[in-house]
């Protein structure tokens, strides 16, 4: 960068420099807030002194002049003394009268101080009678503009002082490094707050802009320097401070949705952390609850919600679904070509009449107590780009039966039986003459299934008509081990089980549309139900419709934050648009993903 230019005959001194800089930023600042802010900074009747003293100095500098002297002001006082000895007349009156005045001998001191370029300012001595017990005051004076100050303030209990309580990171006083926590307040703006509540002090800030004086004495507690926060966090839950009671202060508050990421910048009060929204350019951050705090108030406030599983109706339903038995590939068929796929099965469902159906394979382990401690806050996450020579990550497909999924993962098979595959289940039924081991199902014995559930290689099974059925893990290895992406579909319980480094797997919501909507597009469409022996497809009912809306609601309150995107399959065409873009998006950009997964 080339170096500025200063001082007369110049083309652009740094004043003219300062001065059209809000200008030229103007194209690249985004709120009117900051361009604001730039005018009134760059604005400052003190600013513009400073740089005018500051470009006469540079000039002087540069064309580097030799003063006759040194000692003006020595050699003025020398001549007055000397003057005092002489006989008095007019003009000697008059010069002695010149030479002490203070305006004179200031200008006489400045003199001797550009001439031996001695530019700092000369302290005058301490005070000999100064009394130790007498607390040190500060005078800050900050630019506040429009944004906050970002930082807290509280009364002390025992002395009832009002002392700064905590400092967010990124603030406008974060960013003078002039005021700390524990700092006690005893003016703002010439107004003393002993006497005065927080909230009136905090009013008088805020009604406060430009420039803010304050009157503190500083803390003797030492701080410690604080680096910028490396910690990212996705939010599993929705946030809004200004509902929150708890919050020491709402106007401090960070607002986030389910699936955000944050920066964590401070973790100091085990209480409320600091945090901004990742690759937000506005350097303030603002108040959260921290994780444990959290978990606690969750833990408290929604115990049946968390120990409860997923729960829906026992009755005879679609929901009693056997499709594993058919070769039908949907859940709904409406103008569906029908085409099979050989090892094309939805995971695992079977009746939920018989209750040793259906079963996680964590659930033998007291799967109830594990949910009781999965209470959902925060998750640190990290970064993660799939390299080249990795496996694809494990696709995971949740949604309720007839909602549509079977037929969104048949047009993935269908659009690329290369690049695409699905597991095959395990049974213990009798394999029939048309079928072949491992291609409709890998058929074995009962025994050997009893001893793979006690050893916890199926991610789901259970019982049909006195015949085992599940899918294994083994089964998911075998298509990720093929250079394919593995579809997989699941109870939505299952799912956290399988949040491992192995299968890193990207969990997609299938969810219904509004009943009105469902009405009219599933209003030729079929669905493939248990409620006879043939499991014949049969119309949707407003019973199914109704079961479906309520599945995915529940699916969604308890699970939805092991959800990574949710798809609403209103249009076929569109959500399956909406899905393959997915995929493409999840091999070829940057996700954020548990950091367990990449440190384990």
């Amino acid at each position: 960068m080339p170096a500025l230019s200063t001082g007369p005959g110049s083309d652009t001194g740094l004043y003219e420099l300062l001065a059209a800089l809000p200008a030229q930023l103007q194209p690249h600042v985004d709120s009117q807030e900051d361009l604001t802010f730039l005018w009134d900074m760059f604005g400052e009747k003190s600013l513009h002194s400073l740089v005018k003293i500051y470009e006469k100095l540079h000039y002087y500098e540069r064309q580097n002049p030799v003063p006759i002297l040194h000692s003006a002001a020595a050699l003025a006082d020398d001549l007055a003394e000397e003057l005092q000895n002489k006989p008095l007349n007019s003009e000697i009156r008059e010069l002695l009268k010149l030479l002490s005045k203070p305006n004179v001998k200031a200008l006489l001191s400045v003199h001797d101080t550009v001439a031996q370029k001695k530019y700092d300012p000369v302290l005058p001595p301490m005070p000999d009678d100064i009394d130790d017990e007498e607390d040190s005051v500060k005078i800050i004076r900050l630019v506040k503009n429009r944004e906050p100050l970002g930082a807290t303030i509280k009364k002390d209990e025992q002395t009832g002082a009002i002392v700064v309580a905590r400092i967010m990171r990124g603030g406008a006083a974060d960013r003078s490094g002039l005021i700390h926590v524990g700092d006690e307040l005893r003016e703002v703006n010439g107004i003393p707050v002993e006497d005065k509540k927080p909230e009136e002090i905090i009013q008088i800030l805020a009604q406060s802009q430009g420039a803010i004086t304050f009157k503190i004495i500083p803390s003797i507690k030492e701080e410690t320097p604080s680096k910028e926060g490396k910690m990212f966090i996705k939010a599993l839950f929705d946030y809004d401070p200004n509902e929150d009671k708890a919050i020491p202060c709402k106007e401090a508050g960070l607002s986030f949705k389910k699936g955000d990421i944050l920066q964590i910048m401070s973790q100091d009060d085990a209480m409320w952390w600091q945090a901004k929204h990742e690759g937000d350019a506005n350097p303030r951050a603002g108040l959260i609850p921290s994780k444990h705090f959290q978990e606690r108030r969750l833990a408290l406030r929604r115990p049946e919600i968390i120990v409860q599983p997923l729960k829906i109706s026992n009755r005879k339903s679609y929901e009693e679904t056997v499709e594993c038995e058919e070769i039908k590939d949907a859940d709904y068929a409406g103008n569906n070509s029908g085409t099979y796929l050989a090892g094309f099965r939805r995971s695992f469902r079977l009746s939920r009449k018989d209750k040793k159906t259906n079963k996680s394979m964590y659930e033998c382990k007291k799967s109830d107590q594990y949910d009781t401690a999965d209470v959902p806050t925060y998750e640190e996450v990290t970064p993660y780009r799939r390299q080249m020579n990795e496996k694809y990550r494990l696709v995971v497909l949740v949604g309720p039966v007839g909602v549509g999924l079977n037929e969104l993962k048949r047009k993935l098979l269908i659009s690329d039986t290369q690049h695409y595959g699905v597991t095959v289940p395990h049974t213990t039924r009798a394999r029939r003459s048309q079928e072949s081991d491992g291609v409709e199902y890998i058929f074995i014995s009962k025994h050997l299934f009893e001893t793979d559930v006690q050893n916890n290689k199926f991610i789901e099974y259970g019982e049909y008509k006195n015949n085992y059925y599940g899918t294994s893990i083994d089964s998911i290895r075998s298509v990720l081990a093929k250079n394919k992406v593995c579809l997989l579909d699941v109870q939505p319980h299952t799912v956290k089980h399988l949040r491992t480094l192995e299968f890193k797997p990207y969990v997609i919501f299938i969810k219904p549309p509004s009943i009105e909507r469902l009405r009219e597009t599933r209003k030729n469409a079929k669905i493939i139900s248990s409620r006879d022996d043939q499991g014949t497809a049969k119309p949707f009912t407003e019973e199914d419709f109704e079961e479906m809306i309520k599945s995915a609601h529940i699916m969604e309150s308890q699970y939805g934050h092991l959800f990574d995107k949710t798809i609403v399959n209103d249009d076929l065409t569109m959500a399956f648009k909406e899905l393959k873009t997915t995929f493409d998006k999840l091999e070829t950009e940057t996700h954020w993903v548990p950091v367990s997964w990449l440190h384990s």
